[in-house]
């Protein structure tokens, strides 16, 4: 019988308001450890809400959000970085003057043990701690992804597609425990949707890594073929959940989309 995976990430009766408009309503849903997790619903569902109040952007009126069996509802989001949550954009949030690997870079600020002082001279122990992130970034990181070939280049000059699977690169050098992933597919052409697929699945499924995946995306082919389970939002209101079979037969769900009884999932096959 195989053994139920503990709960990760759980968000209960989550309320999030600006002024008079109701983002998120009464939201309920549990993450479990190692599981590709998505989100899924049209334009102003309050998918992207929902994220930032995972990641501490926003502050719910109402609700808790709890992270390896701890309340985090009121954290900074850097102390949620520091227990091992990271994130990517929809809209890519990177510094297009610095290299690929500075950007990368930046992802491990949270791990770094040395002083202001020690980091100005740049000698001993400071320096053998750049030696050590940098090669976790070059071995794990840089390697996966398959950026080698432009870790020197500045992340402005890049097209569309390579900036994305930079900002992934970026939030992998946190070492997450859980990464919130919105909208990564957005804007890519179809080989590098399948690239940036296989790099969720790696990352999921790697011995290395086994990291949890909250995926928010619009892509159905996607989702329905790499998500363990699936929620499903409109209008600011969890109208499903369940496995992707489950999810994408929902008839609320098919309404919410086409507004008729049409078969929500069109392969890629």
């Amino acid at each position: 019988m195989a053994v139920a995976k503990e709960v990760q990430l759980k968000i209960s009766n989550l309320h999030m308001a600006f002024g008079g408009v109701q983002a998120l309503m009464d939201i309920n849903f549990e993450v479990k450890r190692g599981e590709i997790f998505s989100i899924i619903g049209p334009n102003g569902a309050g998918k992207t809400v929902l994220l930032n109040c995972i990641n501490g952007l926003y502050h719910p009126q109402r609700g808790k959000v709890e992270f390896d069996g701890k309340e985090i509802t009121r954290l900074k989001p850097y102390q949620r970085a520091k227990m091992g949550i990271s994130r990517t954009f929809q809209k890519l949030e990177l510094f297009k003057g610095a290299t690929v690997l500075d950007n990368i870079r930046l992802g491990r600020h949270i791990h770094l043990k040395t002083g202001l002082l020690s980091g100005s001279i740049y000698f001993g122990k400071t320096a053998r701690e750049e030696i050590e992130h940098r090669d976790f970034i070059e071995r794990e990181i840089i390697d996966l992804l398959e950026i080698e070939h432009i870790r020197d280049k500045m992340v402005g000059m890049l097209p569309y597609g390579l900036q994305k699977r930079v900002e992934l690169a970026r939030a992998l050098a946190l070492n997450p425990k859980i990464i919130l992933l919105d909208e990564p597919l957005a804007g890519l052409n179809l080989e590098e949707v399948e690239d940036m697929a296989r790099f969720i699945l790696d990352i999921n499924e790697e011995e290395r890594w086994q990291t949890t995946c909250v995926l928010v995306e619009h892509d159905m082919g996607v989702v329905m073929d790499i998500s363990h389970r699936v929620m499903a939002l409109n209008f600011g209101e969890k109208i499903a959940e369940g496995t992707p079979p489950e999810v994408q037969s929902n008839p609320q769900v098919i309404k919410a989309y086409l507004g008729e009884a049409e078969d929500l999932y069109v392969t890629r096959r």
